[in-house]
């Protein structure tokens, strides 16, 4: 079964070595109750062998995946609109209520995640640590996704993307080949690949695909932070641009 190949292959996720001084990685799988409540997820939506094609972001931010383990899909999200139940803070994301808000214009959760699965070009994200009186962040709890015993003003950097960093990005360029080839070779249909996240996620992606060869087609999106950040009021045009995406790749 696809759920049971996705399982394993986030179980293996290992963070990658030599990062910069002063970032972290968000490791939420480190937590047991996090694995538990991300094989529930694909059980319920992958748990057959339909070829799906990839929809890449950038890397979990510390209010989305960074806390659930589910790529785009906040607490409030998981519960409410996927009916995973859990032990999460009931919170939201703006990047999360878009993607939700475009599932639900797509046809709904289940249609979608048959034709789709969502991930990123790097499978964990990164939060700068360099908050006064901060040591060295420990992995994996039930009330955050990076530690236990620290106050969340000590804990909570701030969400940094593998390009913003030239050192970040040189150190898990090697992880980001490493967890691509790993993914494409899961089964999936690789002719069409959506690219979530504008100019720079695409350039980086689309600079890899020419040397590996792993889709056809990469196909850019805006981030839907920027869009409900910047373009609220534009909202539903982009998700018909989400659409219509889609629906060309499909």
């Amino acid at each position: 079964m696809f759920s049971e190949k996705l399982i394993k292959y986030y179980n293996q996720l290992t963070p990658p070595p030599g990062l910069p001084k002063g970032i972290e990685v968000l490791f939420p799988q480190k937590d047991p109750q996090v694995t538990g409540i991300v094989k529930i997820f694909f059980k319920k939506y992958f748990n057959d062998n339909i070829p799906r094609r990839l929809m890449l972001g950038i890397n979990p931010g510390r209010f989305g995946a960074g806390i659930t383990g589910v790529n785009f899909t906040a607490p409030k999200q998981l519960k409410e609109a996927c009916g995973i139940d859990h032990h999460f803070k009931l919170s939201s994301e703006l990047s999360a209520e878009f993607i939700y808000d475009m599932i639900a214009e797509y046809g709904g959760i289940k249609k979608f995640y048959q034709d789709w699965f969502i991930g990123s070009v790097c499978p964990l994200g990164f939060i700068t640590s360099s908050v006064a009186g901060t040591s060295r962040i420990k992995f994996g709890t039930s009330s955050s996704p990076l530690g236990e015993g620290k106050r969340k003003k000590d804990f909570y950097g701030k969400n940094i993307n593998y390009y913003d960093n030239k050192k970040l990005q040189e150190a898990v360029t090697p992880f980001i080949i490493d967890c691509i080839n790993k993914q494409v070779k899961l089964g999936f249909n690789t002719d069409k690949c959506i690219c979530v996240g504008g100019e720079k996620n695409y350039k980086f992606l689309s600079g890899l695909n020419a040397d590996h060869k792993w889709f056809k087609e990469i196909i850019p999106l805006p981030h839907p932070r920027f869009i409900l950040q910047y373009r609220r009021k534009q909202k539903d045009k982009y998700i018909h641009q989400y659409l219509s995406a889609l629906r060309f790749a499909g």
